[in-house]
């Protein structure tokens, strides 16, 4: 069911990293496909870097870098100027402390408005870890999105649980599920050298060890197939971040096995989707591309070498068929997923389907805004449900019990938005490098000298 609006909809996407800007983005263009998209970048550790933001191609109407005082203030400006400045939709992409604080900085800003925004958040990826933790700092908004039928069920069954409403759960799909079916004749005819791209992770596996014996594994592939191309396909450059934390780039363990790599090993960047369009066997330890890949129907492989574990995230795709490990692939096996598992995910459905639910959920909350406005937001935890809790949470992000920024976090005013804006640009660049150093290079010294 489309979205009916008059005139575009008009759609914020607020966002903290590469990945979470990209399944923010995305999403806005699936369930309002006719809106005009308005971004703001969280100032942070993760905030995307221009190199990242263009790989993604997630484009936006207007992009801009704030602070979170700096975003509640212009959300509540706006909700309270005219029709042409007050959005209709608003995309929280974030970590979930993140989301639950601006849900409450929010719920004060609009508290008088006639009109506040549709509130939508979800998951950038799968759901393996911490399910209650984030699902709960997700709650109160209008929409949470669950990217499959087995999200779903697992969403409403965590809010039910503890007496919060599930109404808001809303079943749909990852919103970058896309691109052209595995065509495996260009390899097979000889017109391009079969690819095999490994899908690196920046946080899993965590040890040097484990890293390099997959590192190993993969060159040792190439070499037992020399008419093979084997793909290191990296998230990040070493001087930037992602979602997750990468404290020992692939990168630099490339480089000190620089003598051992094969002709055939390379390592790539790049939109994974252009990536997949000329990959004839994906390979993760537990990657979102997994998905991708099986969407597209391209042979993909969840490796078990290093144990199936929680800790891995490869639990996730138990029941799914593509486990395997480098000695069966090098062996020739290749995975072939159940049927039944991908329908359970949201595998190999059309947008057109998998979000027809979302937007018909969107066009009955915009119709309700129009006719008698939408009710407050009303997050499960409160200081009277999490009294222990919250208050840390909202402090981390400048604001009180009461959703209101402290001393010191309140919003530039007009005359000094320009002034600070460089400053606070050069500053976050410095301390990010700062953080980045101590991440990849201090912390693993110092753990080092720790096991002496």
């Amino acid at each position: 069911m489309p979205v009916s609006s008059p005139t575009p909809l008009r759609v914020a996407v607020l966002a903290d990293s590469d990945t979470r800007w990209k399944w923010g983005a995305l999403t806005a263009r699936r369930i309002a496909p006719e809106s005009t998209v308005h971004g703001y970048l969280l100032w942070g550790r993760a905030t995307p870097t221009e190199r990242q933001l263009a790989e993604i191609g997630a484009d936006a109407d207007e992009l801009r870098e704030v602070s979170a005082a700096d975003f509640l203030a212009d959300l509540g400006k706006r909700a309270h100027g005219g029709a042409d400045e007050a959005f209709d939709v608003l995309v929280l992409a974030c970590v979930g402390g993140t989301i639950q604080a601006m849900l409450h900085g929010l719920a004060r800003a609009w508290r008088t408005a006639e009109r506040r925004p549709v509130v939508v958040t979800g998951y950038v990826g799968v759901v393996y870890e911490k399910l209650p933790d984030g699902l709960l700092l997700r709650h109160g908004a209008d929409l949470v999105l669950a990217n499959s039928r087995y999200d779903a069920r697992r969403f409403r069954a965590v809010y039910e649980g503890v007496r919060a409403d599930s109404g808001a759960v809303t079943e749909c799909a990852l919103p970058f599920l896309d691109g052209r079916a595995y065509d495996p004749g260009p390899a097979r005819r000889g017109e391009r050298p079969f690819r095999v791209v490994f899908a690196v992770q920046p946080s899993v596996p965590a040890t040097r060890k484990d890293r390099a014996y997959l590192l190993d594994r993969a060159m040792e592939h190439a070499r037992r197939f020399p008419d093979r191309e084997v793909i290191l396909k990296l998230r990040s450059k070493p001087s930037e971040h992602t979602t997750h934390i990468e404290e020992l780039p692939y990168q630099r363990l490339v480089e000190r096995a620089k003598e051992e790599q094969p002709p055939n090993f390379k390592l790539a960047y790049g939109n994974m989707g252009e990536v997949l369009d000329e990959t004839d066997l994906l390979v993760t330890v537990s990657s979102t591309a997994a998905l991708e890949s099986l969407h597209r129907s391209v042979p993909t492989a969840v490796l078990s070498d290093l144990g199936i574990r929680e800790q891995l995230g490869n639990h996730y795709f138990i029941g799914s068929g593509c486990f395997a490990s480098w000695d069966e692939l090098d062996a020739g096996y290749l995975p072939e997923p159940e049927p039944a598992w991908l329908a359970d995910q949201g595998i190999a459905t059309s947008h057109e389907h998998a979000f027809a639910t979302a937007r018909g959920r969107l066009s009955g909350l915009l119709d309700q805004r129009r006719q008698s406005g939408l009710l407050p937001l009303a997050p499960y935890y409160t200081v009277r449900t999490a009294p222990g809790y919250l208050p840390g949470v909202l402090a981390r992000h400048g604001l009180d019990v009461k959703g209101e920024p402290k001393a010191g976090h309140q919003e530039s005013g007009p005359a000094q938005a320009g002034m600070r804006a460089a400053s606070r640009r050069l500053l976050r660049r410095t301390a990010r490098g700062a953080y980045r150093a101590g991440v990849q290079r201090v912390a693993p010294l110092i753990r080092r000298w720790g096991q002496l």
